[in-house]
């Protein structure tokens, strides 16, 4: 399945929300410290409800430990300023979907990174900043599984 990866996430109730989306998708999650919030906040346990057990989360020391990690696979680093469209891609098993800290994103020497294979974004009308993370991160999730016509699901 799809790998969604969270560099330093500062707002627990979006991780929460991952986790979910995680759960009912089928993709992992991939959280690379410094969190901004302990993972036993009530805020996150509350925005996950029952879907903790149901989701594969794994929570990663520092960057170098998640790009071990997720070996040599392809590594889409969203932005807002890509110029190519998340819509573009053809997704395969196995991808990343890197998306940076609220409310600042990638900074550049993310986004420079050699693991990340393409920088992409969200179609959003102009003059728009972001789509709130968990958002970002469902909106990507579910059409990268559309595209492996929602293998395993009901």
């Amino acid at each position: 399945m799809f790998r969604v990866m969270f560099y330093s996430p500062r707002i627990a109730p979006n991780t929460g929300n991952a986790i979910r989306m995680v759960a009912a998708t089928g993709c992992e999650l991939h959280l690379v410290e410094p969190l901004g919030f302990d993972l036993s906040e009530p805020k996150l346990r509350r925005a996950g409800l029952d879907y903790h057990d149901l989701a594969s989360v794994t929570v990663h020391a520092n960057l170098d430990d998640a790009w071990t990690a997720v070996g040599d696979a392809r590594v889409f680093a969203f932005t807002a300023h890509a110029a190519r469209s998340s819509f573009e891609i053809a997704y395969e098993p196995g991808d990343v979907m890197l998306f940076g800290p609220e409310p600042t994103g990638l900074d550049e020497v993310m986004l420079a990174d050699p693991h990340i294979t393409e920088r992409v974004r969200i179609p959003m009308l102009p003059g728009r900043r972001s789509l709130n993370l968990s958002n970002a991160a469902a909106v990507v999730a579910y059409e990268a599984w559309r595209q492996q016509g929602f293998s395993g699901a009901v």
